[in-house]
């Protein structure tokens, strides 16, 4: 790539029905290398929290946390549209979400990430239209673990199948401009993903999403007992570069994900 990601380049894949590539990132080097494999975007994710810090969920993490691994991320210059989480409580409020928002994209971020429904729908117009872009994600939500009882797959039910459609639109008229769906039924996201004229980002969510995300340490095989949806692209592959490359390359393809990445 010699020139950098936007939205607008999204936008454009989405309706050319190409699919991009999303990784995570906590550091420069990594930024970097995600960056020259050709993944569109690079989530400098709260899982960090995770696979960094060695805690149980993301709950810990600090908005000082994802400033700091945000301009870590930023510093590998990479060509990839930079979207960085806000962490737990650090957007239960208008005002606490502006100020967050504030932090990372002055850490370098061009987006940030929003976990939540239609609770969200102001604070994500009120940072749109103060020039901050938003992603928001929905179905299993990770900062949410403990009201679900755990890691489990949302949307399964038809009524929680309409609230989350119900989310996605209300979200993307408050203006967010990239959607995450994560573990949801595969019908359900492709459904979703039809319906939107936003991009929408498939974790746990099976094919029919205009994109695919994974978390660096899951996808590189370094994690315990990933998720079902996990594949290890170390397999295969003499080097990280090789193993980046060829997840960019299985998503473009539409060889990952497979049927037995995704629920029903």
């Amino acid at each position: 790539m010699d020139k950098r990601i936007t939205i607008s380049t999204l936008n454009k894949m989405k309706a050319e029905r190409e699919k991009f590539v999303m990784m995570t990132a906590y550091d420069s080097t990594f930024s970097r290398l995600i960056s020259e494999a050709g993944a569109e975007t690079i989530l400098v994710g709260d899982s960090l929290g995770m696979v960094l810090q060695g805690h149980d969920n993301t709950i810990p993490v600090t908005i000082e946390d994802m400033a700091y691994h945000t301009d870590c991320v930023c510093r590998g210059r990479p060509h990839s549209l930079v979207v960085a989480d806000l962490p737990f409580m650090s957007y239960d409020t208008t005002e606490k979400a502006l100020r967050s928002g504030m932090l990372l994209m002055q850490a370098g971020a061009q987006m940030v990430k929003m976990e939540g429904g239609v609770w969200l729908s102001d604070s994500i117009h009120q940072l749109v239209e103060r020039g901050i872009p938003v992603c928001a994600h929905l179905g299993l939500t990770p900062q949410s673990v403990n009201v679900f009882g755990g890691y489990r797959v949302q949307g399964r039910t038809p009524k929680e199948a309409k609230s989350i459609l119900a989310d996605a639109v209300e979200i993307q008229d408050a203006g967010a401009s990239l959607l995450v769906l994560e573990c949801i039924p595969a019908h359900l996201a492709a459904d979703i993903s039809s319906k939107l004229d936003i991009p929408v980002i498939g974790i746990g969510a099976g094919s029919g999403t205009d994109a695919q995300v994974l978390v660096l340490h899951d996808m590189l095989g370094m994690t315990e007992n990933p998720p079902k949806f996990v594949e290890n692209f170390m397999t295969g592959a003499e080097t990280i570069q090789g193993a980046l490359a060829a997840f960019v390359s299985a998503v473009k393809t539409g060889a990952y994900p497979r049927e037995e990445h995704t629920y029903t």
